[in-house]
């Protein structure tokens, strides 16, 4: 098989179409949380390539194309916040609270879990990033001296994990304010998990995209100070 006809980015951005609607396919007729259609389209994806040995610089540049309109499609996320500012204005100080805890649980994490598994300093810096989403996560994984790619890992199976998982913690935790689960969610599992936050209420959601924006700007600030403790 000739593949050199795939070594355009079109190859890259039509799989990756293809294989998410034919993983939204799937969710809906199954309603399983755990087939995730960025999880399953993610599989998809990859016994593709691997099947067909094709090589993986050819699906990056159209999947380069694809990440660079990530941050434009975050910020489409502004119109739920927009819907709750009333509610940002009247519960402003526990937000806050919540975002600086959030951040700073999600470093402090990542930090201890990595040292008691002998991570090195390297994995370590790439992981730190993992509760923020994708545009952020590489910048700061950079600065941090950390490795891009691993830090996309580690943000895409945050983010999945958390839009699984998130309505059942709430249950099992009784968390029932719909501001407390929107920012729960929003900073634990940024924009993956903010689309299940919408799924379960217009409150949440829009909560869980202020989260995202409170989280990274803390994220960003409080990492390089807390980098010592790697």
């Amino acid at each position: 098989m000739n593949l050199t006809i795939l070594n355009t980015p079109f190859f890259g951005i039509i799989i990756t179409i293809l294989s998410f609607n034919i993983a939204l396919y799937i969710f809906k007729k199954s309603k399983l949380s755990i087939l995730n259609p960025l999880l399953i389209g993610t599989i998809i994806i990859m016994f593709v390539i691997e099947y067909f040995n094709i090589p993986l610089d050819y699906y990056k540049k159209g999947g380069d194309m694809m990440t660079f309109f990530l941050a434009p499609a975050t910020i489409a996320l502004a119109l739920p916040l927009y819907r709750q500012l009333n509610k940002l204005k009247i519960h402003y100080i526990p937000i806050l609270i919540g975002g600086i805890v959030g951040a700073c649980s999600a470093i402090l994490s990542v930090i201890f879990i990595g040292k008691l598994l002998g991570l090195n300093t390297v994995i370590l810096k790439s992981f730190i990033p993992k509760s923020i989403t994708t545009p952020l996560g590489i910048e700061l994984s950079e600065v941090l001296g950390g490795i891009p790619a691993i830090t996309i890992f580690a943000i895409i199976i945050t983010g999945i994990t958390g839009n699984i998982l998130a309505p059942n913690i709430c249950k099992i935790f009784k968390i029932k304010h719909p501001i407390a689960k929107g920012l729960g969610i929003g900073i634990s599992s940024h924009a993956v998990g903010t689309a299940k936050a919408i799924e379960m209420g217009e409150v949440e959601g829009g909560m869980s995209a202020l989260s995202i924006v409170i989280a990274g700007i803390l994220t960003f600030i409080l990492a390089p100070l807390l980098s010592f403790l790697i």
